[in-house]
């Protein structure tokens, strides 16, 4: 086992692995010579690897990738079906209280790339649950923990929404302000909690992995 995957692995299995992605490395290559990525160096590991999901460059977190076609199919057709369960932990700029849903379209921004805006006139539905907690002091400024729970997976999605709400992400490039941004050296956004059914077996997998940065 490579140095990359023993320090990243979460979960072994022959069909597949969950691993905990570091924030700053594309899932998968990029445009041009972006070809560092999660999927590259795993390959380099193990050629079996196959692609099942993505994250974000900047979100950290759980991800699945498969061993075999097979497994590649069934773990895919769940993310499909929304039949996978995600949790993830953020850190919402300012002070947030309660628990709630964003029901708002997300879609992408032509104007301003790689930008995502709500669009409650757009067709395709994104919603998010959400649910704060205590907030709490980092530097100067106050942030919320926040865990968030997607039911659909529009790109930008969590980001977008909590901008939505005017409670952008800590340390978000893109959708905080010059002062948000500064709060973390990072995106305060992590995939904590990933189930989904074994390929073979149909076992319910339930793996989590918290953020360091609460």
């Amino acid at each position: 086992m490579s140095d990359f995957l023993s320090q990243i692995l979460i979960h072994d299995d022959p069909e597949f692995v969950v691993i905990n992605k570091p924030s700053g490395l594309l899932s998968v290559p990029g445009k041009g010579d972006l070809i560092d990525s999660v999927l590259t160096r795993l390959v380099a590991c193990d050629p079996r690897i196959l692609l099942v999901h993505r994250l974000d460059r900047d979100t950290s977190g759980l991800m699945v990738f498969a061993r075999s076609k097979h497994a590649q199919r069934h773990i895919s057709r769940q993310f499909e079906l929304r039949q996978t369960e995600k949790q993830y932990q953020a850190l919402a700029l300012g002070e947030l209280c309660g628990a709630g849903k964003i029901d708002v379209p997300v879609r992408y921004d032509p104007t301003r790339p790689p930008m995502h805006i709500a669009d409650e006139t757009h067709p395709k539905h994104a919603l998010t649950h959400w649910q704060a907690q205590p907030p709490r002091q980092l530097g100067d400024a106050w942030v919320t923990p926040v865990f968030l729970q997607p039911v659909t997976g529009r790109s930008h999605q969590l980001r977008v929404h909590l901008q939505y709400l005017g409670h952008p992400i800590a340390g978000d490039l893109l959708y905080a302000d010059a002062a948000g941004q500064a709060v973390l050296s990072r995106l305060a956004l992590h995939a904590q909690r990933l189930a989904f059914d074994h390929p073979l077996t149909e076992q319910r997998i339930c793996i989590e992995n918290r953020a360091d940065f609460w």
